[in-house]
């Protein structure tokens, strides 16, 4: 059974987890988060470079130590030192540090004072008035900690698209070496690019029907065959995904995409123009009477009620066929678009490849231009860099661009917004740099009113760029901030700041909603991986797909323009 890069990097995210709330070396516990990190962006499996012997020590952060679990997992799918430590350290307890305002100390003190080993017992215990007696808590973190079991997690039961990715791709190609399979498609919002998916839907041409469905059922990543017929048959998959197969005929294709592309909102409204002109509109195709009229494309169906082709990300009935009939759908911007990225981290702070590591993986990529943006000092386990070392970086980046032809290094820094509004460097270094990617990376639990402040007077710095993930959510893990976005943007748009849709799959931070009111306010947004990896650097794709879900075309974000063109709007 294949085990997915994803599954392994879970595992080590635990084992770090588990080890920081026992008070394990610091060291070691950034060393597991590192690998997690370099397995999860990895664009290939462990399971494959194993497979080729390759040696896993070759990547950043794994030494012979960790190279040997990744191999423990693949061929076993668990890891024995994770059974160890959750001997001596309850794995549900890695599941409290989700909850805003509690640390691997405030768990551990929860843990040895009231033996809770779990979020039900978390919950009786705050109701009950034992949390606020124990040192270092109180009423209102007690209160704190209710209100965050209650929030109610818009993904949960979801899988992140990223994660999606690791099913889907191998299971498209397995599908394409399947004799008489002309064509494959995952539908749903999958291919709506949603930020997180649920059951996969999988259409495919084959006149050899039964064999396709017979192949499906035998995929070496199915454990669980939950039907089977004639054209259809639900698997569930080994990541834990609910997988429906749906062979069709060419002729129906179109039909049946359309329709379990969804969403639903959209196919009923596009129903209601069918009906409107006494037609009928089901998987099968648009019929008049008993005559299918169209259904082998998507577009022939929207050509029937003199629509454009509406692209998928579109399809959520949020405008889109209005803007369609007075052809107003946007031009969506595309990957081959962008010629920058804004984001990213080396060595010098907590990434994983030196700084000219960094600039061949951009270069390889055919970007014109990149922003090295090492975090500032004052979040500790970022390793940031003070002043000093910011100097010596803009240094080395000033020598490498004189080496280097093909790309331009753009002197930046993650520089973090303090509680106060100030930001974490002095003007007199920052002054020295192209742009800044400021950030809130504490404080998360301020009232709105003081965290819109906040940002607000860091963006009176003149210095001040971009607004790196502006929202501080982490998909599934950590809710937003409140924050009054709007009024921030609308700051941002006085001032000549941008925002940023960060592309770290497990952030996509703005929103694919809040990214389209960037749009309607005329404020220009810049899509940046926040990579720590070259691997990384691929990110940008899904930045790209949550921007196109926002409606943004080209002229809509930052890091579409040329060089000379951006140093132009860089300038405040």
């Amino acid at each position: 059974m294949p085990v997915h890069n994803s599954e392994i990097a879970a595992i080590f995210s635990q084992i770090a987890d588990l080890l920081e709330i026992e008070g394990a070396n610091a060291f070691r516990v950034r060393a597991y988060r590192k690998a997690a990190r370099t397995i999860r962006g990895y664009p290939r499996s462990m399971g494959d470079l194993l497979e080729e012997d390759r040696d896993l020590t070759q990547l950043s952060g794994i030494g012979n130590d960790l190279a040997d679990k990744i191999r423990e997992i693949v061929e076993t799918g668990d890891l024995a030192q994770l059974e160890k430590i959750e001997q001596r350290t309850p794995a549900g307890l890695a599941k409290m540090l989700e909850i805003k305002g509690l640390g691997p100390r405030k768990v551990q003190r929860l843990h040895s004072d009231l033996g809770i080993t779990s979020l039900d017992q978390l919950r009786e215990a705050a109701e009950s008035g034992q949390v606020r007696e124990l040192d270092g808590f109180g009423a209102k973190s007690e209160q704190n900690i209710l209100k965050e079991l209650e929030r109610e997690n818009p993904h949960a039961g979801r899988t992140q698209l990223s994660v999606a990715e690791e099913t889907v791709l191998p299971l498209v190609n397995y599908f394409k070496d399947i004799e008489g399979v002309e064509q494959v498609e995952v539908a749903g919002s999958y291919r709506r690019r949603k930020e997180t998916v649920g059951d996969l839907d999988v259409l495919a041409i084959s006149e050899a029907r039964g064999d396709t469905i017979q192949r499906f059922t035998e995929y070496e990543d199915v454990v669980e065959v939950i039907s089977r017929g004639e054209t259809r048959s639900t698997a569930i998959f080994r990541s834990g995904l609910q997988v429906d197969l749906r062979v069709v005929h060419r002729e129906n294709y179109g039909a049946a995409l359309f329709y379990f592309t969804g969403s639903r909102d959209h196919n009923l409204a596009i129903r209601r123009l069918a009906l409107g002109q006494g037609l009928k509109l089901n998987e099968y195709g648009v019929f008049q009477d008993e005559e299918c009229i169209a259904g082998e494309t998507e577009r022939d169906i929207y050509a029937l009620f003199d629509l454009p082709f509406i692209p998928p990300e579109l399809r959520e009935a949020q405008g889109e066929l209005a803007a369609a009939r007075e052809g107003r759908l946007p031009d969506l911007v595309t990957l081959d678009d962008i010629r920058g990225d804004l984001q990213m981290h080396t060595t010098d702070s907590d990434g994983d490849a030196t700084l000219k590591e960094m600039a061949q993986g951009v270069r390889e990529r055919g970007y014109e231009y990149m922003a090295i943006t090492d975090h500032s000092p004052h979040v500790a386990v970022t390793q940031g860099l003070d002043a000093a070392g910011l100097n010596r970086q803009i240094d080395e980046i000033e020598r490498l661009n004189d080496e280097m032809e093909g790309i331009t290094i753009l002197k930046s820094i993650e520089v973090d917004i303090l509680e106060d509004g100030s930001l974490d460097l002095p003007d007199d270094i920052l002054e020295r740099l192209d742009l800044t990617v400021c950030s809130v990376h504490s404080h998360f639990d301020l009232p709105r009113e003081k965290q819109t402040e906040r940002i607000i007077r860091a963006m009176d710095n003149p210095h001040f760029t971009i607004l790196a993930h502006p929202t501080g959510r982490m998909i599934g893990k950590r809710p937003p901030y409140e924050i009054d976005l709007e009024q921030i943007m609308q700051a941002a748009l006085e001032r000549g700041c941008f925002l940023e849709i960060n592309a770290d799959p497990s952030r996509l931070d703005l929103n694919d909603v809040q990214a389209r009111m960037a749009r309607d306010m005329g404020l220009i947004l810049a899509i940046d991986t926040d990579a720590h990896s070259v691997p990384g650097l691929a990110y940008m794709r899904f930045g790209i797909d949550q921007a196109r879900r926002g409606w943004l075309e080209a002229g809509d974000v930052l890091n579409t323009r040329s060089l000379s063109d951006l140093r132009s709007l860089l300038q405040r």
